[in-house]
């Protein structure tokens, strides 16, 4: 059976599989690598022009709970218990008593946003900030809804594509030295990194600060860039007749362009995360050089100068691995230090696009994969809750100082404008310029697409 072979049914086969995923094992091991600038005409929006060039989508792995961060509500029902029909995959119904929320809310800025004080840097940005508090998903455990967020489809299917790749497949590389889609920081599942059913020439590549940006992708020590630049021209028309000659295989020729994008990148990559050209008042505005808040100050420069670059959607996952370090069943205090990991180095990136006259044409968006219930678990933690959550957006279009949505009185449920996770997915994909609707594949005869779900973008929040 070749490599291409279909089964009778129309499922392709293991082999088959590989290959269209971008070229078998290796497709897969550069991942990411490249992504062909394609015609975007199908995909894009007739009325709208593009109102970011870069997304820099930060990933709180875990869960956050809006109730001690950006979505206030008082304790008056602390200690009461609540119904909390359907919770989980229990559809009895339940009493559970609610805990108090212990953080100060301050308004910021001319909008007079209350933010916890556990992010009072960020709090000083709300004017730059619209904060959605009325998300929800399905799913109410870690890894179906990490699924779920980073691809717009329930989180018990495991082949379809993040929300990286579908940028990546649907408008390509602007900067041919790069890839689109970039992933910094360990993800909670490896589903935030996939083509899925796109391939895998538009998954995520993993970029990190230090001096190995990508691991195994180390220049030769003994060559310097002009002997590199010669030898990738070498490369370039060693493979030229070999790419006529076999041009209808697009698998091939995937391949072959992934190596000398990846010869390329050995040039490109070093200098990005050499941040020796940063002023020390910028270090300094990321948190670089404070314990707490180096290594996310880092990831964040990195991220701002792969946004220069041109890469497209630039992916932060913090505290990833197992469940995700912002799950918080035993103690909600397990976000201080989060929290204080994360607040300065975001605040000054919004600052720092924003001084840079970046901040106008780059959408950041932060979110985790659902919230926290207004009650506990026999403790002093917060339990899962995909029923009622906040996201935020800055930059790209977006109407600063603005608050959307609004969960129940404990911050349970969302119930004024609520919005499934896919409107995120319509928003970002609209400022970019992409019509959500027209995003579109066929797999095995069966359209498949990014938004399936949900009422599109949240125009609300957009300026």
């Amino acid at each position: 059976m070749s490599g291409n072979s279909i089964y009778p049914c129309g499922r392709i086969s293991r082999r088959g599989l590989l290959h269209q995923a971008g070229g078998g094992f290796l497709g897969v091991a550069l991942g990411g690598l490249w992504a062909e600038a394609r015609e975007i005409n199908d995909f894009a929006l007739d009325d709208l022009e593009p109102q970011a060039k870069s997304v820099i989508f930060l990933f709180m792995c875990g869960g956050v709970s809006h109730i001690d961060t950006f979505d206030p509500k008082d304790n008056k029902w602390a200690g009461k218990l609540i119904d909390a029909v359907g919770f989980g995959d229990n559809l009895a119904e339940m009493k559970r008593p609610v805990i108090p929320c212990h953080r100060t809310f301050t308004r910021y800025g001319e909008s007079g946003i209350p933010v916890s004080d556990w992010f009072p840097h960020v709090g000083s940005m709300i004017d730059d900030i619209a904060v959605v508090r009325s998300m929800w998903c399905h799913e109410g455990n870690h890894f179906p809804a990490v699924i779920e967020t980073c691809t717009g489809h329930r989180g018990r299917q495991f082949d379809h594509p993040s929300l990286g790749s579908w940028v990546s497949y649907a408008l390509g590389t602007a900067n041919k030295n790069l890839p689109t889609f970039v992933n910094i920081g360990r993800p909670s599942s490896p589903v935030q990194l996939t083509g899925g059913y796109l391939g895998a020439t538009v998954a995520a590549t993993p970029f990190q600060p230090g001096e190995t940006p990508i691991p195994n992708l180390n220049p030769p020590s003994s060559s310097t860039a002009a002997e590199r630049e010669r030898q990738m021209q070498a490369l370039y028309e060693l493979n030229r007749s070999f790419r006529e000659q076999y041009d209808i295989n697009s698998n091939i020729a995937a391949r072959a362009k992934a190596y000398e994008l990846a010869a390329r990148m050995q040039l490109a990559a070093p200098e990005l995360v050499d941040f020796s050209d940063e002023t020390e008042q910028v270090k300094q505005l990321y948190g670089v050089g404070q314990k707490e808040t180096d290594e996310f100050g880092r990831q964040l420069i990195l991220a701002r100068r792969l946004a220069e670059k041109g890469v497209r959607f630039i992916q932060i996952c913090h505290a990833g691995g197992g469940n995700g370090g912002w799950d918080a069943h035993g103690d909600i205090k397990s976000h201080a230090p989060l929290c204080r990991a994360t607040d300065q180095p975001i605040a000054g990136l919004l600052r720092d696009l924003k001084d840079r006259g970046m901040l106008d044409q780059t959408l950041v968006v932060w979110s985790s994969e659902f919230g926290r219930t207004p009650w506990s678990q026999n403790t002093t933690g917060r339990d899962h809750n995909p029923r009622g959550y906040t996201v935020w957006l800055a930059g790209g279009g977006v109407k600063g100082g603005t608050v959307h949505g609004s969960t129940d009185e404990v911050g349970y449920k969302a119930v004024q404008d609520p919005h499934y996770y896919s409107d995120l997915h319509a928003t970002i994909l609209r400022q970019l310029g992409l019509n959500h609707k027209a995003l579109e594949i066929t797999v095995s005869g069966r359209p498949m697409r990014l938004v399936e779900e949900g009422h599109g973008p949240i125009s609300a929040v957009l300026a």
